[in-house]
């Protein structure tokens, strides 16, 4: 499988911070896959994601596109990302159609964003100013807007955030029917149910720098405990108890208590909350 992107050695200091934000970083993004990047606020996620989306320049390293060197690459670039920022950017005194219409204009190709504002529940407010839009509905606006050029990587920031379950459901849906179009998303999100749901590979940043890629199963096989839990109905209290997974089906002390009345059987797999706090260390959010 082709890589996307290909970051080597990447570093990038603002000239009001003394410390680097990104400190001498490499990864890769493969094509036709959901990568989530990942980490406390201020770790350089959205740093990253603006130099990969030409917003910063004046890094030092090198970031491949396609094989190519980033920096060679003009206008045209743009016509082939999608940016969904966490906090939505609209003009609020036009309506939800005539935004879209604008930002339709600045490029070649366009969805049938009428047809898209259906899709997330939009349409019939496609008339009404976006300045009276609750923020869910500026939430599912945006990424409409993010999808409008019908690019072959989108880059999301907090895409669900203020969703309701069903509305958050209907983005991951439109999310994952991208990924099986063959083209890549690169995602960053605190909601680490969304990324179980949705990434192929994650990575962890920290104060500038990266942990090692791993799916979300194998990041839960490093940090989960080898065990199972299990809760017995026992007159008016349950009774737990935990016995190694490890050759579980020849424990005799197991294969005789669950011949009784079982209330819950669960494995020791850490969640992933549990590795962003491991990984990451104790940050203020």
């Amino acid at each position: 499988m082709n890589n996307i992107f290909e970051i080597k050695n990447l570093v990038f200091k603002y000239p009001s911070i003394q410390e680097p934000t990104i400190k001498n970083i490499s990864f890769s993004i493969k094509e036709g896959k959901i990568f989530g990047l990942l980490g406390p606020s201020g770790a350089g996620k959205s740093t990253t994601q603006k130099i990969l989306t030409k917003l910063l320049t004046g890094y030092s390293g090198e970031i491949l596109y396609l094989g190519r060197n980033l920096l060679e690459y003009g206008k045209p670039f743009y016509e082939n990302i999608g940016v969904g920022f966490e906090m939505p950017v609209h003009f609020n005194k036009l309506t939800a159609l005539e935004n879209l219409t604008y930002f339709a204009g600045l490029y070649k190709k366009q969805i049938d964003y009428e047809k898209m504002l259906s899709v997330v529940g939009l349409f019939d407010a496609r008339n009404q100013m976006v300045g009276e839009y609750s923020k869910g509905m500026k939430v599912r606006l945006n990424f409409v807007r993010a999808m409008i050029n019908d690019p072959d990587i989108l880059f999301l920031d907090e895409p669900t955030n203020g969703l309701d379950p069903k509305n958050a459901k209907v983005i991951k849906d439109l999310i994952l029917d991208f990924k099986r179009q063959g083209k890549t998303v690169v995602i960053t999100t605190h909601l680490m149910g969304d990324v179980e749901q949705l990434c192929d590979e994650v990575v962890f940043m920290t104060n500038g720098t990266l942990s090692e890629i791993a799916t979300p199963r194998e990041w839960k096989i490093k940090y989960g405990k080898k065990e199972v839990a299990v809760e017995y109905a026992n007159a008016d209290d349950l009774r737990k108890k935990v016995y190694p997974l490890d050759n579980l089906g020849n424990n005799p002390e197991f294969l005789e208590d669950i011949k009784h009345p079982m209330e819950t059987i669960h494995s020791g797999e850490t969640s992933l909350e549990d590795i962003f706090i491991r990984v990451t260390g104790d940050h203020d959010e």
